[in-house]
């Protein structure tokens, strides 16, 4: 399984010290940090909820009609739950984005969650200048974001390009394609296909499973081959059991049939959850076998302190590029409207002194 976050490829320890960390790392456990974002309807909540196999999240209340000319604006919601996978604990934050897609004017929604992401570096870069760390220091760095695409069976819509544009440089963007048994396995194929399609052609950098032939081993490649042949991840939830001949499957019942979620053959939910839990513990047996100077038992990850340092300076010009350029297009706009204004001013003038020139006749 290939990694989130690792690009550095390092030497390997003694055997005998790798296992010895893998227990001791084992019974720790590991950190995963999954952000989750998509307009309302597109079935975040039931995924979540599926994932963890609790009510994690809790459904959106219907909208009070005396409320609905309001903007709900958009809320980071991040909630941690303990999870087990191959028998290692895995703490796993899951970060919900409610209200996204959901505005007239969602740039405010694309802000919240960048400056979001942002910050978290800025947290994990505080607690690497210090002299003496923090041993409770929770990283909450975005590893991977989800984000669901309705099941329209078109193409990507002006919201989804724009988001993983901007998500992309920042984060590992997975695309998925929510409640997709909304759609037929033809219609599924296709609209997988124009997905993929649109994302080549706006050249939208997607996490596409990397994998090296040189230097990763064959079951590596071939796991990282299917799951890159799969994007985007075509997900049904449930939070509830079915009986089937007797036993309980996760699934949903409809006239025509049962989707089961755990099947293969239904949909892509068992293979994503498989590879969001298991390449955290992938990564941090590499990280354990690594000797480095920049790597050891106290890091959370591979990616050196300067290294973090630079990549947050750059994303905070990049912000206040982008904060400077709103600023302009502001002021523009504004200049613009009193010209109007003047305009206007200017003709109702004229109008009443016409005015008064006939009445003094």
């Amino acid at each position: 399984m290939s990694t989130f976050m690792e690009h550095n490829r390092q030497a390997s320890a003694s055997p005998m010290a790798s296992r010895g960390r893998g227990r001791k790392q084992a019974k720790k456990g590991v950190q995963l940090t999954v952000m989750v974002v998509g307009t309302s309807g597109t079935g975040r909540t039931t995924f979540v909820n599926t994932l963890c196999e609790s009510n994690v999240l809790d459904h959106a209340a219907p909208v009070d009609p005396k409320m609905a000319h309001l903007e709900p604006g958009i809320q980071i919601k991040p909630i941690t739950v303990e999870l087990e996978e191959e028998g290692v604990r895995v703490a796993l934050t899951v970060v919900d984005t409610p209200g996204f897609g959901d505005n007239i004017d969602n740039e405010r929604c694309f802000s919240e969650i960048l400056n979001y992401i942002e910050i978290q570096y800025d947290h994990i870069l505080a607690e690497e200048s210090r002299i003496k760390r923090n041993p409770r220091f929770k990283d909450l760095r975005v590893h991977a974001c989800l984000y669901f695409i309705p099941p329209t069976g078109h193409a990507l819509r002006e919201i989804d390009i724009e988001l993983m544009r901007r998500l992309s440089p920042r984060v590992n963007v997975i695309p998925v394609i929510g409640k997709s048994d909304t759609l037929t396995m033809t219609e599924l194929s296709d609209f997988k296909q124009r997905i993929m399609e649109d994302i080549e052609y706006y050249g939208i950098p997607v996490y596409n499973f990397p994998y090296d032939e040189e230097e990763d081993d064959e079951e590596t490649i071939v796991e990282n081959s299917e799951l890159r042949n799969l994007l985007p991840f075509a997900l049904v939830g449930s939070e509830e059991d079915i009986m089937i001949n007797g036993e309980a499957i996760r699934g949903r019942r409809y006239p025509w049939g049962i989707v089961e979620v755990d099947n293969d053959e239904h949909c892509d939910f068992l293979r994503l959850r498989q590879a969001l839990l298991t390449y955290e513990n992938y990564r941090t047996e590499r990280l354990s076998r690594a000797v480095s100077g920049n790597v050891g038992p106290n890091n959370h990850d591979i990616v050196p302190p300067e290294e973090i340092a630079a990549q947050s300076a750059r994303l905070k010009e990049d912000h206040l590029r982008r904060e400077e350029e709103k600023l302009r297009e502001l002021e523009m706009k504004h200049q613009r409207e009193l010209m109007m204004r003047q305009q206007e001013l200017a003709a109702r003038e004229a109008s009443l002194r016409a005015l008064e020139t006939r009445l003094g006749e």
